[in-house]
């Protein structure tokens, strides 16, 4: 029993050892507790403990509060070996015994209460089982690489850790210090973002820009914080104070200094309130910039990260991203069914070089418009999409390319692909034009808005310019102005006279109560110098000296008018500008009605709130003129489905492509009888002419073959490849256009009839036969030609009647001009009640004449002679004709010709038994058929040829003119004006307003959505 309690506390205070707060070693058994130690140990000898027992100090330290808990004094006890149990002993012994049960029971219970308070947590915790693929495979076989156990002990004790520790207790009063800036009712962050100046950042979301700095500050007192933001309350404060102070001061010398009544203490009075006044504002500006320079850090950190994330995912568009897509689409939309745009935008408009770009630059924060002295250089609309970003980058609506902003190499090319677009959207005579430029530029800390900026507002056109560009530019500024929700930003040049002003008159018609519109007053600082009285310049921005009315008003300054200048340092410029301007001092300008800064944030807060009043009336619209346009469709066209001119441009494409494969599927046969047939048609004169009729002249057959072989070498080296390709490329054009017209009977739709035909002119137009095709050919034709040998019959007869055909044609031919040239016969004349003229009478005279001639001399040869001219002429005098010497020789050439021919064919018909004779080459025969194997050769070339051309046509030119169709095709499909051009009609237009309303409806509801959810 007693052993066993022994036992037990033994444990225990073993467990206390090694629960020690990590010291490093293990404690000797002199560490234990001296009762314990002599209870457990009672071998020892007490000689052994007769040393000073060791004292243990043990420092613990909180996470917390860097406290240490009290040093643990183990009691000095003096022992030794008891050789005899006394009673008191005994009872001390059992006490303590005692006391430990207590202990071992409170430390199993605390035990067993933990371990099922751990158990509950346990289980309250998700289960990160299905994430574990989350963490490498790597990581779960570090303890096979790593040894934990050393680096356990490499690391730093309690009291080293406590040292590297932070300060919670500072942090924890940091905290609460910055708890008062995320109470209800304020939000920092988004407060400074949209604020133009001290009551937008600490009013109501609802408020605008303009009427924040007329309301008072009495309700502000309960949210005085401390920190940056309680600073900025009390400078508001002492602001509001000073400029009361001033006003009162400033009334009161002002009625003394007219009677002449008050000292001079007063003035300087008035003078030490408007400084202090002045410094104040200073400072508050200087510390609500401060602000707005970190929250745009902020912003630019918080977007790097979300743009380098570690799992790379698609980003959601932005909100003005995809309103600005809404007024792309529309501004290609054409509005013929009444729904008009009406969505906000802010239309930059002024007159000529009063500053328009410098402005919208500045608000921009980028040099990104072409610059000119004096000349006009916004010659269309750009419109110009700000949203923020983690980089300062600029792009155009149809191209991928980024211009980085903070670079100036980007910025002169971004100014000169503006140029650029601007002169290629002016057609040809004009000098500016309606065409919108797309342009988005993001950036940290823009100000999300969308802003067209117009040409400049001109009083006169000068020389250069179209007659029409003043009327040009009313019309466009009109247009965007009369649209009920667009912003308009009006700039007016303050270095100029007020009254040259002409756009103000344009707003005021445009905008009669200023219910829309924002004035801004431009190079101030030149203004305050040529400005004879400074109450002018008071009197613009109230409002009171032009006759147009508007939202507020604002002075800015674009710089020193170098075109080099960077933002940064018209910025620096205005602010110091601002600070040292009478304008300030003397109160006449009001510290939220300066600096292009106010300006663009009073500007994006009125977009926002127009957009969200208006946007949803405008999907309303659409929605209505959708149901409009579907309702039409389905009445006109019931079983078409809805193309637009994209799809028709599609279906048109695969059709045209199909039938151009089609032409690979032409027979060969077909092919080559086509090519033979119109190729003889192209020749047959040549060959009758110009070689058959001079050598059948010859005498003697030697002659004959020597003037054909001579006549054939010739045209083959000059005429003959030529004429080849053209029949074949003409040929393959033929073939071509009957297979893109050929209808299809119901399928065909007469829609694609003008694509067709343009893209079948086109690709002809591109075609280029190959030009090696005429050297190979040439050679091909001139050694078919050369050969003699008919190597059986059936060729000799198909010679025969190929020679028969070709000169019955002929004779046919020279009929039908005799009979032209002489008039009817008597059997027509009988008939048909005709008669013949005295030209065709002379000319009949003339013919007969000659026939008799023919008559007496078969032989004849191809040519009168002179003498024989004569004779005719004057037999025919003779019968009271008279005719000149050229009317005889033509008579002749008809006369003769039909004479030859008729001739040939009779000795054609004796040779078609002549083939034996040829075959002994005519020897010991009379007949010589010549003729016959100069017409086989001809024949013999056109097949070869045909057949030539035939494959030249199946292996390349048709895949070469497919090609080219689909390069065409290509074409036309990038090029929107021929496609509008190509594909017209009431059913092409009616579809592509069907999906342009869709499109626009669909992205508007998205638009929508997404706003509610940004609320």
């Amino acid at each position: 029993m007693w052993r066993a309690r022994a036992a037990a506390a033994c444990v225990v205070c073993r467990s206390l050892v090694n629960s020690s707060y990590e010291v490093k070693g293990k404690s000797p058994l002199q560490k234990l507790h001296l009762v314990s130690r002599s209870i457990h140990h009672p071998h020892f000898l007490s000689s052994k403990f007769q040393s000073p027992l060791l004292r243990t100090s043990i420092q613990q330290f909180s996470s917390f509060n860097r406290l240490s808990l009290r040093k643990t004094k183990l009691l000095s006890v003096k022992y030794g070996f008891q050789p005899h149990r006394n009673f008191w002993l005994a009872r001390l012994t059992f006490r303590l015994l005692k006391l430990r049960y207590l202990v071992l029971g409170s430390a199993v219970g605390g035990g067993y209460t933990v371990k099922k308070t751990y158990d509950q947590w346990k289980e309250m915790l998700p289960d990160l089982s299905e994430y574990k693929w989350i963490v490498p495979d790597f990581i779960w076989e570090l303890d096979e690489y790593i040894d934990f156990e050393e680096l356990r002990k490499a690391l730093p004790d309690a009291e080293d850790l406590a040292r590297l520790l932070p300060d919670f207790t500072k942090i924890g009063e940091s905290f609460s210090s910055l708890k008062g800036f995320f109470l209800p009712g304020y939000n920092l962050v988004s407060e400074v973002i949209g604020a133009s100046d001290l009551l937008l950042l600490l009013g109501s979301p609802g408020e605008t820009a303009f009427r924040a700095t007329d309301q008072g500050y009495e309700n502000d007192k309960q949210y005085k914080k401390q920190g940056l933001l309680g600073e900025l309350i009390l400078l508001q404060e002492q602001i509001q104070e000073h400029e009361e102070e001033a006003r009162r001061a400033a009334g009161q010398y002002n009625t003394g200094s007219s009677q002449q009544k008050r000292k001079v203490s007063d003035k300087e009075k008035v003078d030490q309130l408007q400084e202090e006044l002045l410094q104040t504002q200073l400072k508050y500006q200087r510390i609500l910039e401060r602000l707005e320079k970190e929250n745009k850090e902020l912003r630019k950190l918080v977007l790097q990260k979300d743009d380098k994330g570690i799992h790379q995912r698609k980003l959601k568009k932005s909100l003005i991203d995809m309103y600005s897509e809404v007024l792309d689409i529309l501004s290609d939309y054409d509005a013929s069914y009444n729904t008009q745009d009406h969505l906000p935008r802010v239309v930059v408009v002024g007159d000529q070089s009063a500053g328009k770009t410098s402005v919208l630059e500045m608000i921009a924060q980028a040099r990104i418009f072409p610059r000119g002295s004096g000349e006009m250089m916004t010659r269309s609309p750009v419109k110009v999409t700000l949203s923020e970003g983690p980089h300062h980058v600029a792009l155009f609506k149809d191209s991928s390319r980024e211009f980085d902003l903070t670079k100036e190499e980007d910025l002169a090319a971004l100014r000169h692909e503006i140029e650029i677009r601007m002169r290629k959207s002016v057609k040809e005579g004009c000098t500016v034009s309606a065409e919108t430029i797309s342009l988005n530029v993001k950036g940290p800390g823009l100000q999300r808005m969308v802003l067209v900026d117009l040409p400049g507002v001109i009083s006169t056109v000068t020389s250069g310019m179209a007659p029409d560009t003043k009327d040009t530019i009313f019309s466009i500024s009109k247009a965007y102005m009369q649209n009920p929700n667009a912003i308009i930003l009006c700039i007016q040049d303050g270095s100029v006279d007020a009254e040259r002003s002409i756009v103000t008159d344009l707003v005021s018609q445009m905008d009669p109560h200023g219910k829309r519109t924002i004035f801004v007053l431009t190079k101030v600082d030149l203004a305050e110098k040529n400005v004879a009285s400074p109450n002018r310049i008071q009197q613009i921005i109230e409002g009171k000296l032009f006759p147009m009315k508007a939202l507020g008003y604002f002075a800015v300054v674009t710089g020193k008018g170098n075109s080099s200048e960077s933002i940064d340092s018209i910025k620096e410029y205005e602010e110091e500008f601002f600070q040292n301007s009478k304008l300030l001092k003397t109160c006449m300008l009001k510290a939220h009605q300066v600096t292009t800064r106010n300006l663009s944030l009073a500007v994006s807060d009125c977009f926002w709130k127009m957009v969200r009043e208006s946007v949803e009336q405008q999907a309303d619209a659409f929605k209505a003129t959708r149901f409009n346009l579907e309702t039409e469709w389905k009445n006109n066209y019931p079983r078409l489905r809805e193309l637009d001119r994209n799809e028709l441009f599609e279906k048109a494409k695969n059709e045209i492509l199909d039938e151009v494969i089609s032409l690979s599927q032409v027979t060969p046969k077909h092919w080559e009888e086509i090519l033979q047939k119109t190729l003889w048609e192209r020749v047959a004169t040549h060959v009758i002419e110009n070689i058959y009729l001079p050598a059948a002249q010859t005498t003697n057959s030697g002659t004959f073959n020597t003037t054909v072989d001579i006549k054939l070498k010739q045209w083959t080296d000059k005429q003959l490849p030529n004429k080849a390709v053209e029949v074949a490329w003409e040929t393959l054009q033929e073939e071509f256009f009957r297979f893109m017209t050929e209808k299809k009977g119901k399928e065909h739709d007469d829609i694609f009839d003008k694509l067709k035909q343009a893209v079948k002119e086109e690709s002809v137009k591109r075609h280029k036969w190959n030009e090696r095709a005429e050297d190979s050919l040439r050679v091909i034709q001139h050694n078919a030609l050369e050969d003699r040998s008919i190597s059986d019959k059936q060729q000799w007869d198909a010679a025969i009647h190929f020679m028969e055909e070709t000169l019955q044609g002929r004779l046919k031919d020279t009929e039908s001009v005799i009979e032209d040239m002489v008039g009817p016969d008597w059997k027509k004349r009988w008939l048909y009640w005709v008669g013949r003229t005295k030209e065709q009478h002379i000319r009949n005279e003339t013919k007969n004449e000659l026939e008799k001639m023919i008559r007496c001399n078969e032989d004849h040869a191809a040519y009168l002679a002179n003498d024989e001219v004569t004779t005719v002429r004057k037999n025919l005098e003779a019968k009271g004709v008279t005719v000149d010497p050229c009317l005889i020789k033509d008579t002749w050439h008809q006369v003769y010709r039909r004479h030859f021919l008729k001739t040939a064919l009779s000795h054609c018909n004796l040779c078609r038994r002549g083939f034996y004779y040829y075959q002994r080459h005519f020897v010991d025969s009379e007949l010589e058929c010549n003729d016959v194997v100069l017409f086989w050769r001809i024949q013999r070339m056109l097949a070869i040829t045909a057949n030539t051309l035939r494959q030249q046509l199946s292996n390349t030119e048709v895949r070469r003119l497919e090609k080219n169709v689909k390069e065409v095709l290509e074409d036309f499909a990038e090029d929107t004006e021929k496609k509008v051009k190509l594909l017209t009609g009431k059913r092409v237009q009616l579809a592509e307003d069907l999906k342009k309303v869709r499109e626009i409806q669909e992205k508007l509801e998205a638009f929508i959505e997404a706003l509610h959810q940004e609320k």
